[in-house]
């Protein structure tokens, strides 16, 4: 199948590095893809191995209004009723938001015709699904959305984005719940199928002396790192030694490094920075980190977790992990595969911790248990020919991973 599929910002910026390993197996499997990112900026960090299968242009740069102005005028009737959503949007603001993805659209359109695509597939459900669904009926080439979490909550033309789709995939029962809670209809073509991780072939699990906590996760609310902080805070004058790693970067940072200072935890807790994919993999690989914990809140009107792929990885690695009990997380962490625990409580994270920490033998159960879990239901291999056979229309071969809208 030759795929464009369409992105937020990747190859570019930082926060869709959880994609690339559905890239680099949809390609291992033979299918032809190539990424175009809807607003290509920022450093090229997660995205170096799959840049060179990629088509960048800005949203309104000269190439694409010229394009878009040459193609609208070959079929105006067309481009007219490939944009007319536009005028169906939920509020001003979010027309506004679709209107300013138009060229960019009919510049798709065309790019995709002659590029032979045979499939359109966009990574969210938002701006970037607008465009995709643009182009589609402008280019008459199949489309399909991939559905997270706040742009469910955001409902920018959901219900007809799913009425126009081939298949609408959502990453987890909790965001299909969403969906549904928003008025999306009977939806037949709506499905549940999980973001899948690369699993690597062996590990060699080490527990270190020193224990090593990480959190890979952007510094921002909805990770809920001071609740993290605190947590460990507690650790400490429990007179629990050891390092929290934080891997990953965001607006939170000065805030977070100032908590660290008031309360004497800058020497046990390390800010990382935002690292490239391959590099947080070669840190579960090489350095004997003892948990990864993810603290994540619910700011309520549905903004939480979908399902962490960070967790996930960790898992792939035997890596125990201590979570919390917001949004699609229960869905990753079954009973003996991870630790629970109710958001923005400090305490019940610290004893968590601590309840892992400082027993080995749990350590090492907890993490085979994992690891078999995610080598089971998040295998990136299984998960992207379940994709590919959606994509292609199949849409009922793999029923037990396949859940309809009410």
């Amino acid at each position: 199948m030759k795929l464009i599929l369409v992105t937020a910002n990747l190859p570019y910026g930082t926060d869709e590095a959880f994609i690339v390993p559905e890239i680099e197996q949809l390609m291992k499997d033979g299918h032809q893809v190539l990424i175009v990112p809807r607003s290509p900026k920022g450093l090229v960090i997660h995205g170096k191995d799959v840049l060179k299968h990629s088509k960048s242009e800005a949203l309104c740069s000269s190439t694409v209004l010229k394009k878009a102005m040459r193609v609208a005028s070959s079929a105006p009737a067309r481009a007219l009723r490939a944009i007319a959503p536009v005028l169906t949007s939920r509020t001003l603001g979010i027309a506004v938001k679709n209107a300013s993805i138009v060229p960019k659209a009919l510049w798709l359109a065309d790019i995709a015709r002659e590029w032979g695509a045979e499939h359109l597939h966009s990574h969210w459900a938002g701006t970037t699904a607008s465009l995709t669904m643009f182009a589609s009926t402008f280019s008459g080439i199949p489309w399909s959305f991939t559905a997270h979490r706040w742009d469910i909550v955001e409902n920018n033309l959901l219900k007809q984005k799913i009425r126009h789709a081939r298949v609408a995939r959502f990453i987890s029962e909790d965001g299909l719940r969403m969906a549904t809670a928003i008025g999306i209809g009977t939806a037949h073509n709506a499905r549940v199928l999980y973001m899948g991780v690369a699993l690597p072939a062996e590990i060699e699990r080490r527990i270190g002396e020193w224990p090593i906590v990480i959190c890979p996760a952007r510094l921002v609310d909805v990770k809920g790192h001071r609740f993290l902080l605190e947590a460990w805070r507690i650790l400490r004058k429990r007179g629990l030694h050891g390092e929290l790693w934080l891997a990953g970067d965001g607006p939170l940072r000065s805030q977070l490094e100032s908590f660290a200072r008031s309360f004497g935890l800058h020497h046990s807790i390390k800010f990382l920075g935002t690292l490239g994919h391959d590099e947080l993999l070669r840190i579960y690989k090489e350095i004997p980190i003892s948990a990864a914990a993810l603290a994540s809140t619910d700011l309520g009107r549905g903004v939480h977790e979908g399902i962490p792929v960070a967790l996930m990885e960790a898992m792939a690695y035997g890596i125990p992990i201590v979570a919390t009990s917001t949004g699609g997380t229960p869905e990753l962490v079954k009973p003996g595969t991870g630790l629970l625990v109710p958001p923005a409580d400090p305490q019940a994270l610290a004893d968590a911790l601590q309840t892992l920490l400082q027993n080995r033998m749990l350590l090492r159960q907890i993490g085979d248990r994992g690891r078999k879990h995610v080598r089971e239901t998040h295998d990136i291999a299984r998960v992207t020919s379940e994709l590919a056979s959606l994509l292609a229309g199949q849409l009922a071969t793999h029923p037990q991973n396949a859940s309809a809208a009410a």
